[in-house]
């Protein structure tokens, strides 16, 4: 069991790494764009639309290893003050009865999205680019099932360390 959390921990590192070199892409693209639009005369067609989906990338792909690290935003007003195990019990249920099932509901919509986007070659049309919408859906789809991956992962570490009374593994 420890070698697969160790390979999904793995994972996670590993794509938030490669992901990381999109933020340099994301960077380069909008600065082409500013200077292209205030000191040559115009925005280009592509830049907008390549932001966001490089952007939206970004997210996806991170969430796996922002929960990895749990790292996520959450209202610790009262969190930091309570013992260990009542933030364990806290997490566990959080994750178990949401987390987890809007997870499953957002990979099933996007995978029938990512299904219908290839099988009829959808583009993009927010602006005149059309770009295709496919490898984009996809990586919605690949990011979501990661997030989801990691996600049971902390679930077992979770109810593991609440069971045996521990504080780590």
């Amino acid at each position: 069991m420890r070698a697969i959390f160790h390979a999904i921990d793995s994972t996670s590192e590993w794509v938030a790494k490669l992901i990381s070199w999109f933020c340099v892409a994301l960077v380069l693209v909008l600065t082409y764009d500013a200077l292209k639009r205030y000191f040559f005369g115009g925005a280009t067609i592509w830049a907008y639309e390549t932001g966001v989906m490089l952007g939206a990338t970004i997210y996806v792909m991170g969430w796996a290893f922002i929960e990895s690290k749990r790292e996520h935003i959450r209202i610790d007003v009262l969190f930091i003050h309570l013992p260990h195990r009542s933030q364990l019990l806290i997490d566990l249920i959080g994750n178990l009865v949401f987390l987890l099932p809007l997870l499953v509901v957002m990979i099933d919509t996007s995978i029938f999205y990512m299904l219908r986007a290839w099988r009829i070659h959808e583009k993009l049309a927010e602006t005149f680019w059309y770009p295709p919408a496919g490898p984009f859906k996809t990586m919605l789809v690949v990011g979501l099932s990661l997030f989801a991956l990691q996600s049971m992962v902390q679930v077992i570490r979770d109810f593991y360390l609440l069971i045996r009374r521990r504080t780590t593994l």
